[in-house]
């Protein structure tokens, strides 16, 4: 007998805060609804940080990535501790589509399939293409740079021929240690902002619509982002639903931000597989929803 059906997966500093602020507050609150929604279906739950060594991990059918919020900065670590407890339980969403969505490398698969995404040029490591000369090739004026395994907008810089040249030479150091990401710029994203879709197992929950601060791209809150609700149209919901279904299995939990491109189509920026905000605050009902796509998971393995 396994001692707990699932443990939430959160980082050290959010398992006793010693201070809250607002920001800490909604994480509290949102791993407080999940939790609350597994165990009025009877699970049996726990917080823990993923970097705790002295658990167990084999002693839980399941283990929940939630607020894993500093994995990508201690990504060599993380990737060792992924390899170890996925050898002691069950991984929600799964180990594979774990490594899947890590590097957005992603991106080319889905769009292969024939999801929309902004136009985009990956960059080897060590590569000696300049960017100027990557942007003079794909005719564009005003581009995004990132890495390919980022969050938070680690490392994100919008380029336009003003200061391209400063960011040759910051392109030229980051390029020796990771893969990078190029993107022609999507000039709504400043005007309409992005709207990010919950989804579990396929099925659609709630959207919100993410706005970057005035003189701003990035609509992250770590850079004065907001968010706010937002009632999507049947058409966009349907995009968001494609997108999902362009992914085998499909996930127990995605999180689909979308944009609308240059030609004011919807285009996918990120598919959030590992451990997204998904806003339970905006609509409790979601995790319950998540709790029943859990549940069921859990039911196919205690049969097996």
């Amino acid at each position: 007998m396994k001692k707990y059906d699932v443990i939430l997966l959160t980082e050290s500093k959010y398992i006793a805060p010693n201070e809250i602020d607002d920001y800490t507050q909604n994480v509290l609150t949102e791993d407080a609804l999940v939790k609350n929604a597994l165990e009025k279906v009877g699970c049996k739950v726990k917080k823990i940080a993923w970097d705790n060594n002295s658990f167990d991990w084999s002693s839980t059918h399941f283990a929940l990535f939630r607020t894993t919020w500093d994995y990508f900065h201690r990504f060599d670590e993380f990737k060792s501790w992924l390899d170890h407890v996925n050898k002691k339980t069950k991984l929600i969403n799964s180990y594979d589509q774990i490594l899947w969505n890590i590097d957005k490398h992603y991106l080319q698969e889905i769009h292969r399939k024939g999801v929309n995404i902004p136009p985009s040029y990956f960059i080897k490591k060590n590569s000696k293409e300049s960017l100027e000369n990557i942007m003079l090739k794909m005719g564009w004026t005003k581009t995004v740079l990132k890495p390919t395994i980022s969050g938070a907008a680690r490392h994100t810089y919008k380029i336009d021929m003003k200061n391209l040249s400063d960011h040759e030479i910051i392109f030229k150091e980051l390029i020796q240690k990771e893969d990078f990401l190029l993107q022609e710029f999507q000039k709504q994203v400043i005007t309409k902002g992005e709207v990010a879709f919950m989804l579990y197992g396929g099925e659609y929950s709630h959207a919100i619509l993410k706005k970057a601060k005035p003189g701003d791209f990035r609509v992250q809150d770590d850079f004065g982002g907001t968010v706010h609700q937002y009632s999507p149209s049947q058409s966009e919901i349907q995009f968001a639903k494609n997108t999902v279904n362009s992914i085998s299995p499909i996930p127990t939990y995605a999180r689909v931000d979308m944009i609308w491109d240059n030609n004011n189509q919807p285009a996918v920026s990120e598919i959030e597989l590992i451990e997204p905000e998904l806003w339970f605050r905006f609509n409790n009902a979601s995790a319950d929803l998540l709790a029943e796509k859990i549940v069921q998971k859990l039911k196919l393995e205690k049969l097996s």
